[in-house]
């Protein structure tokens, strides 16, 4: 179920008015859905624009359409119209868009791939970096493999001792430890050059 406030709506409907295009609806889709880059996208839909498979929801004055394949991700989303001071603001928010956390029922890998993709990589991205797990041991040690930015860098011990196995060890009961099996000496654009961290 989506929730539609009345000024988003109120909206809506003036802009589809606007265009003033015979049957003209919105459609509403999750792209990237299940990753940390998902997001929704509104856009106006005309009828021969539709694939037919939509799910209509019924507004007062035009036809919010939501892609057959980002239902079940943009169930439960909220999307508002609101006026701050001068200005107004339209707001989405879909709490499924991007996956929801493995339970603890399932297996170590499949909980430590989560906080990584989800909570640890978007962080070392800022710095044009990312981490992929290559290893979890039934002891619980992650080996973890460094690309972009984190390849290379004269950081990366302190970021995977300081940061990704805190973290790692805080969200995800089970694990012990954290290694580093990147080859930092073939790295070829890192963040900070190895020797100068020092």
């Amino acid at each position: 179920m989506i929730d539609i406030s009345d000024s988003a709506q109120a909206h809506f409907r003036k802009l589809v008015e606007r265009e003033a295009v015979p049957g003209l609806g919105v459609r509403l889709s999750a792209v990237e859905p299940g990753t940390p880059r998902a997001d929704a996208r509104l856009e106006f839909a005309e009828p021969a624009e539709l694939a037919g498979d939509e799910w209509a929801v019924d507004c007062e004055g035009f036809t919010l359409y939501v892609a057959a394949d980002s239902v079940a991700w943009l169930d439960g989303a909220k999307i508002d119209y609101i006026y701050q001071g001068t200005g107004a603001q339209l707001t989405i928010r879909a709490p499924k868009i991007k996956g929801e956390a493995p339970a603890e029922s399932a297996s170590l890998v499949e909980r430590v791939r989560w906080v990584m993709e989800n909570e640890v990589n978007p962080q070392l991205a800022a710095h044009g970096g990312r981490a992929s797990v290559q290893e979890v041991s039934a002891e619980g040690v992650v080996l973890l493999r460094f690309g972009g930015g984190c390849h290379g860098c004269g950081m990366a011990d302190v970021t995977l001792k300081q940061g990704i196995e805190k973290t790692l060890m805080a969200r995800v009961p089970g694990v012990t430890a954290v290694r580093d099996a990147t080859d930092h000496d073939s790295g070829q654009a890192p963040y900070m050059p190895r020797g100068s961290a020092a």
